[in-house]
């Protein structure tokens, strides 16, 4: 499929609270560095992760996605992202994450509930803003079945000073998200979800659509392969499909998470200029009934 003059309108729209944004964006966790994310790959080439941050605003995308322990050797994703577009579009939406965080040398830590206040802020210096458009509260995988409401409430107090305009979770269960509602509202939930990373447990983007809330898939591409990206060993189902549009398959990957609902966002992240109007494009590409369930019976990858 073409990608010249798709631009992200296409995917439609979904609010993040009182933020009305297109449904597919851009994530940032790759611009830093070249090879896997958080891993000992050479640093980005500056002037390239600035471009690739400009054209996606040109082509319509206004949700991007960041965090400050994206960061390389050389590179910050935040500070990129200002310095490629500062003054901010008005209708230009960034989520960032907190609770983790990285020493310069790149040690990951957990924030206490005192310490979030200060993540938040580093945060704000770097992307040069006044406040945050949306918070997210990264959970660590060990805390899979404890309480959140400590970090949660004190995200809560930082939205009441007005640092903070929207909340939301990552890496969350449907019991984090209604201990989390109980004390202040969520406008979406970030999770791994995609073709061949798909939860056994299904409850939780269902309720997000019934509380009428964004879910945001992280690796919908990538899927098994995380932050190392694409694996490139895509089934015989994905490669058909995409064959039939004449597209690739991340392509079909992003149109397939687009399709799960109305409310489910993609924030799919690269420092290719091509890749990227390729992603975009992926908005525009509706799959057909029999395909959507002929690729959800596909086999997970790796299995």
């Amino acid at each position: 499929m073409t990608s010249e003059t798709i631009t992200a309108a296409a995917a439609g729209t979904w609010k993040l609270g009182d933020l009305t944004v297109n449904r597919i964006g851009f994530g940032a966790m790759r611009l830093p560095q070249n090879g896997e994310a958080f891993g000992d790959g050479t640093p980005s080439d500056r002037g390239r992760a600035i471009a690739v941050l400009r054209r996606a605003v040109e082509l319509g995308v206004n949700h991007i996605d960041t965090a400050a322990f994206y960061f390389s050797s050389l590179r910050s994703a935040n500070e990129l992202i200002n310095r490629a577009l500062a003054p901010y579009p008005d209708d230009l939406v960034i989520a960032t994450k907190v609770w983790p965080g990285r020493d310069p040398s790149g040690k990951w830590w957990w924030a206490t509930p005192e310490q979030l206040r200060g993540q938040v802020e580093e945060n704000l210096r770097q992307l040069g803003r006044d406040h945050l458009d949306v918070v997210n509260l990264r959970i660590p995988s060990g805390r899979v079945t404890g309480s959140i409401a400590e970090h949660f409430g004190a995200l809560a107090e930082l939205r009441e000073a007005g640092l903070v305009r929207h909340l939301g979770l990552s890496n969350a269960t449907p019991a984090h998200l209604a201990e989390a509602r109980s004390i202040a509202p969520v406008v979406c939930v970030q999770n791994p979800y995609g073709l061949g990373l798909r939860p056994d447990d299904l409850v939780l983007p269902r309720t997000c659509a019934e509380q009428d809330i964004a879910f945001v898939p992280f690796f919908a591409i990538a899927g098994v392969g995380r932050e190392a990206g694409t694996s490139g060993a895509d089934s015989e189902e994905v490669v058909a499909v995409a064959r039939a549009h004449r597209a690739t398959a991340a392509q079909v990957r992003l149109a397939w998470t687009l399709q799960q609902g109305p409310n489910v966002l993609a924030i799919p992240g690269t420092g290719d200029p091509d890749h990227l109007a390729d992603n975009v494009a992926a908005g525009a590409l509706r799959l057909s009934r029999e395909e959507l369930t002929r690729l959800g019976s596909a086999p997970r990858s790796g299995a």
